[in-house]
């Protein structure tokens, strides 16, 4: 899998979450319901990560670790551990993916990914059930588990699944057009958390290669 395009599928992947968080349920029971509980009075969240990438066949092709940041309504800060770390951080206006080894940053406008993706749909969360079939999958393991299936022939995640343990976000698993799956499973996480805006603003460091135009230059 292209490193670029890992990065920005993890970035899409957090926008997915916070936008999931923050929807509203109805009279739906299970899965829903726990999620209407979790996503209740939601403005801020940060929690731990683990995350494995599969292709067709099974094999595990990119595995990572970190932290991540939410702040509604549209700005997150992902940061990965490890021999290779990456942060990436969307402040409302653009996607920055800072390569650390690589010693690069690429930005992309942040309404410009959205648009590529059916993620942007979701941003009106009166829309989710029309286009997204909605299907409760039970109890699995101890976690409520929610099935978001796209009504479009277009989106690069043709199946998303969610899942929560006493009303909190435990697992995401997403299932590409090309066969990837991607599974994250949270821990450590911690609804409301004091966040500085700062967080979630990023300055390219210096002699860092730029990819992409910065704002207002």
């Amino acid at each position: 899998m292209n490193a670029g395009r890992f990065i920005l599928f993890t970035a899409q992947a957090a926008l997915l979450w916070l936008v999931a968080a923050m929807a509203q349920a109805d009279e739906h029971g299970g899965g829903r319901d726990a999620l209407a509980r979790f996503s209740a009075n939601l403005n801020a969240l940060q929690a731990s990560f683990d995350q494995v990438v599969l292709n067709q066949e099974g094999v595990v092709e990119t595995q990572g670790k970190g932290r991540v940041w939410l702040l509604r309504p549209n700005q997150f800060r992902w940061s990965y551990e490890g021999d290779f770390p990456e942060v990436i951080v969307a402040d409302g206006r653009s996607v920055w993916m800072h390569d650390v080894v690589m010693e690069q940053v690429t930005v992309k406008p942040q309404s410009g990914m959205a648009q590529d993706s059916p993620l942007s749909v979701l941003m009106d969360i009166s829309s989710l059930d029309q286009q997204f079939t909605v299907r409760e999958l039970g109890k699995h393991d101890g976690l409520d588990l929610l099935e978001l299936v796209s009504l479009s022939s277009e989106s690069e995640f043709e199946r998303v699944m969610l899942g929560l343990k006493e009303d909190l976000i435990a697992l995401m698993v997403m299932e590409d057009a090309f066969g990837l799956r991607t599974e994250l499973r949270f821990d450590e996480v911690l609804r409301n958390p004091d966040l500085s805006e700062e967080m979630f603003q990023f300055s390219p460091p210096e002699g860092t290669d730029v990819v992409g135009e910065i704002p207002g230059e």
